[in-house]
């Protein structure tokens, strides 16, 4: 039900392979627990532009960096702005936690276009919220490749070389950010439990501001 308080924004950035699913169940099942209404989403969406990302992203299609780039900024602006988007459920007071969002933009269409561009037309298109929160968890590529060892199928980001420039250019973004963005860098080569512990604080210190 809608309420008078807005709700937080949350964002889990990493590596293919850096745990963010098991992440965000853990954070939602203790933010439930705490009575705090969750909704989780995560990016690509369901959209019929998000179904043109995932089929860039499995291979099936080809499309430039620039291309990608566009459509995760179409994509994003839906997220935002439809019926049951971003905006509608903070302004309810509900508390959204996503998986990826223009982070991702900046490091993985980020090693192939004009990084400038790609921050420039998400961070200034009104449409699109910045986030109380980004929680990125870090894991060496190495150990994100062997987790992602038993996959069937791997996207066309999800090897080692590409991955080390990823990594290289998420910190050189968070670099960049530095003193607009509420960033969290997290290492998450440890067990899940200690990552666990060290997400819910990071997300209560927002949660507990008003």
């Amino acid at each position: 039900m809608p309420n008078n308080t807005r709700g937080k924004f949350i964002v889990f950035e990493g590596l293919d392979g850096s745990g963010k699913g098991t992440q965000i169940s853990l954070l939602s099942k203790f933010l439930n627990e705490k009575g705090i209404i969750i909704y989780e989403t995560a990016e690509p969406t369901q959209s019929a532009t998000g179904g043109l990302i995932r089929d860039t992203l499995a291979g099936y299609q080809k499309r430039t960096a620039y291309e990608l780039a566009a459509l995760f900024l179409t994509d994003r602006i839906f997220h935002n702005t439809s019926a049951n988007g971003i905006k509608h459920l903070l302004d309810s007071g509900v508390t959204v936690i996503c998986d990826r969002y223009y982070y991702s933009s900046f490091a993985y269409q980020g090693i192939d276009t004009d990084l400038k561009w790609v921050m420039n037309m998400n961070l200034n298109c009104p449409e699109i919220l910045k986030p109380d929160l980004c929680i990125f968890l870090d894991v060496p590529t190495e150990q994100c490749d062997e987790r992602m060892g038993s996959r069937q199928s791997r996207e066309i980001f999800e090897n080692v070389d590409t991955l080390n420039k990823i990594r290289k250019r998420f910190f050189e973004v968070f670099d960049l950010l530095e003193n607009s963005e509420n960033i969290s860098i997290i290492n998450a080569s440890r067990s899940i439990d200690d990552v666990n512990r060290d997400v819910v604080s990071s997300a209560m210190e927002i949660l507990n501001k008003q």
